[in-house]
């Protein structure tokens, strides 16, 4: 009897397993990771995030629209794991100081802009917000209509002025470009 109960258990946790596998695969090849990557000079800037499509949904808007990313809400601004940028010393994000190391990136979205948020908390699952007493800042990004909608979510790293960079993300019909620039002093 113990060794029928035994084997019970173990092909109940077999499935377990097994699900859980199959949904963290299915998981990942709707939205693959991504990473994005520049090094100007001796600035070495780093995103590493997962990327959704679109697949004919309403991505922005209102919850009356039906979008998946309502105005008002929080985004983990990508999929899966939370997004996170790594800078190799400390830089200017978009008109606030950020010193060097790793941060998570959330974004709360607008109809005119983003509400960027930089938290300490790393190393976590994107879907559940992060403490807010874990935030350095957040700052207002404009929100640029695309003419050609993007389907999968891009993070992308260009060089900027001054020895900066600038990031992009796009995703939809929407891109929204942070400057990092370069600690005046420096």
């Amino acid at each position: 009897m113990l060794k029928k109960v035994l084997i019970g258990l173990g092909v109940i946790v077999l499935v377990v397993i097994l699900v859980f596998a199959w949904m963290n695969y299915r998981s990942r090849t709707l939205s693959p990771p991504g990473k994005a990557e520049l090094e100007v000079n001796d600035l070495k800037v780093e995103i590493n995030y997962s990327r959704p499509s679109v697949r004919d949904r309403v991505i922005f808007g209102t919850e009356a629209d039906g979008a998946i990313q309502p105005y008002g809400s929080y985004w983990r601004l990508g999929a899966n794991e939370a997004t996170e940028i790594t800078i190799n010393q400390e830089v200017i994000f978009n008109g606030m100081p950020l010193q060097a190391g790793t941060y998570r990136l959330y974004a709360i979205p607008g109809a005119n802009t983003f509400r960027i948020g930089v938290s300490s908390e790393t190393g976590k699952w994107g879907a559940w917000e992060p403490d807010s007493n874990n935030d350095l800042f957040t700052t207002e990004v404009p929100v640029t209509r695309l003419d050609t909608p993007v389907e999968q979510f891009t993070a992308r790293i260009e060089e900027g002025p001054a020895d900066g960079a600038t990031v992009y993300f796009e995703w939809s019909d929407v891109q929204l470009a942070i400057p990092i620039a370069r600690k005046p002093d420096m």
